[in-house]
């Protein structure tokens, strides 16, 4: 992927024109200056530099997933939107969402995976994202959710500790926000890569705040 290029007398005049382009703010800007030219005795001196914006993110996680279900022959829309924190959210409207999902989710792991490692190379920073088909992930969030409820609750009865089956990162994140608020309950992770798993343990002296 090629970026836009914007050349000024200055730098400033370079930052100026991309943030006019693309409607960003300089702080929202990643830029690498490509060519500087002094020209005689300081006359005719500019700078070339290459620049993008979130924008720039939002539109290329769009193409990427829209060519694959175009090269795939699949119908499926694409909407992209960025959250505050910096997080891409991505929603997919298919009818191929069995395909595309597969056992327990694993096929879209693996999506996720591929068009975040993508975006990362691109852009050479690290993409946050999380690409969910046809409401699957908050399907899932609440499905975990309730069954590790339910687990905690036996944990604060019995006494015993629980480990749950490995489970992503983002499902992990749902099921510790939904016990954080549990008293006697607190969550930890340990493993690495797929086989990362979350504990629940029995915490008497935890008071939820």
């Amino acid at each position: 992927m090629e970026f836009d290029r914007f050349t000024g007398k200055t730098l400033d005049e370079a930052l100026a024109a991309a943030c006019n382009a693309k409607n960003a703010a300089v702080e929202e800007l990643t830029y690498t200056v490509v060519e500087e030219k002094s020209g005689f005795l300081g006359l005719g001196r500019t700078v070339t530099i290459e620049a993008w914006a979130p924008s720039d993110i939002l539109v290329f996680l769009h193409d990427y997933i829209q060519t694959y279900f175009d090269n795939a022959e699949m119908e499926g829309t694409v909407e992209v939107k960025l959250d505050d924190d910096d997080f891409y959210r991505i929603q997919v409207d298919t009818n191929c969402n069995a395909v595309l999902i597969g056992r327990q989710g694993r096929t879209l792991q693996d999506f996720n995976r591929l068009v975040r490692a993508a975006a990362s190379a691109v852009f050479k920073k690290h993409i946050r994202l999380m690409i969910d088909i046809n409401g699957y992930k908050e399907e899932r969030y609440e499905k975990v959710t309730r069954m590790a409820i339910r687990i905690a609750r036996d944990v604060r009865r019995t006494k015993v500790d629980a480990v749950l089956d490995p489970m992503p990162a983002d499902e992990r994140k749902a099921v510790h926000n939904a016990l954080s608020t549990m008293d006697g309950i607190s969550t930890k992770s340990e493993g690495e890569g797929l086989g990362r798993r979350l504990h629940i343990l029995y915490t008497p002296e935890k008071t939820a705040q």
